[in-house]
């Protein structure tokens, strides 16, 4: 018999898995576009374009997933775990939307400062890794806040 909680389980657990996995590959680009010509930062910084499209679209996959195993699954939306997960889950969409996109537009401006936009990309990549790493916990662990 084919059980479509378990696969909503399965896709979810997927989706987080590509949601934030590919994040870890940034930081490695990010070193080597330190100490390459400009020809090879358009590459790299491509690369890392790619990689945030696919955590963006598995965030959407993630987001689905979630919200069809909270209708469907055993815990309500008023659930202190399922409240925080939805607020750290508002300020990572925000953080997304705005954090990356700007700091890569700012690398291609004439004058930019690299070495600072190159420490602020860091810097964000690692906050969203620790904003996703907050919500697995949240939905592993699915503490009782009140």
């Amino acid at each position: 018999m084919f059980d479509y909680y378990t696969t909503l389980v399965f896709l979810h657990v997927t989706s987080a898995v590509f949601a934030i996995g590919p994040l870890f590959i940034i930081i490695p680009i990010i070193n080597r576009i330190r100490n390459e010509v400009e020809v090879n930062e358009k590459i790299y910084l491509s690369i890392i374009r790619v990689i945030i499209r696919i955590v963006m679209h598995a965030g959407h996959l993630l987001v689905t997933t979630g919200v069809l195993l909270i209708l469907f699954g055993p815990w309500p939306w008023h659930t202190s775990w399922v409240v925080m997960t939805v607020v750290v889950m508002g300020i990572t969409a925000v953080f997304l939307a705005s954090g990356f996109s700007k700091v890569l537009r700012e690398f291609g401006e004439p004058h930019a400062n690299k070495q600072y936009i190159l420490k602020r990309l860091t810097f964000t990549t690692w906050i969203y890794i620790g904003l996703m790493l907050l919500l697995l916990w949240l939905m592993v662990q699915k503490p009782s806040f009140w």
